[in-house]
């Protein structure tokens, strides 16, 4: 049986390795990956759609498949507008969650942050916690949340107390153990191995991995 995946921000860290995944194994025939603009990969199994996120609705037509993959995510030196950077954050996911349900998609994995909660006081660990506790409320049949901690990985543009927080854990990590583990840096190519790995199984319901729980399953 044909299985399609959809992918959605595989210009990112974890998206690109995610992406490659995909297009290496034989578990997918097809791969749409969607974003603002095409990414510089071909291959047989590749299509790619560029659409504009705040009228994705238009694009509902295109969006069907097996499994969605939702990537997307910004920073603060990116988007400095605190309401586009909850759009990104926050709206697009849930709106692309609603239509993999229209669409009669069974998966929707979405990477969400270490310390995500819709009560903190932090800005970006609310948001990703809002969007977290929005994106249950969906309906999705089979939810996959991750958490991960500080990601080890090259990134197109660098960011700074991303990489001063990385050279501390390599220093520190080892002292992460028991229920600190999750706080473990951890390697973009684990994150999108584990991914991969659970969009294979046939689950449903939610699932909430940590960053500890992302590396066993990687």
């Amino acid at each position: 049986m044909t299985k399609t995946a959809i992918i959605v921000g595989a210009s990112g860290l974890i998206g690109s390795k995610l992406l490659n995944i995909l297009l290496a194994q034989s578990d997918y025939d097809k791969v749409l990956s969607i974003g603002r603009k095409k990414i510089k990969v071909t291959n047989t199994k590749l299509q790619q759609i560029v659409v504009e996120f705040d009228n994705i609705a238009e694009y509902e037509n295109e969006l069907k498949g097996d499994v969605i993959f939702c990537c997307l995510g910004t920073t603060k030196r990116d988007t400095p507008d605190l309401n586009d950077y909850r759009k990104i954050d926050h709206d697009y996911p849930v709106r692309l969650a609603e239509i993999a349900v229209r669409n009669s998609v069974s998966q929707f994995h979405y990477i969400s942050a270490m310390g995500a909660r819709a009560g903190s006081s932090n800005f970006y660990t609310k948001i990703k916690g809002d969007t977290e506790e929005d994106l249950k409320k969906v309906g999705v049949e089979a939810l996959f949340i991750y958490q991960p901690s500080v990601l080890i990985g090259h990134r197109k543009k660098p960011r700074i107390l991303e990489s001063i927080a990385v050279f501390m854990m390599k220093i520190f990590g080892v002292l992460l153990v028991g229920r600190l583990k999750k706080y473990k840096a951890i390697e973009a190519l684990d994150v999108a191995k584990a991914i991969y790995k659970q969009s294979l199984k046939n689950k449903k319901g939610v699932f909430t991995y940590t960053s500890d729980q992302i590396k066993k399953r990687a």
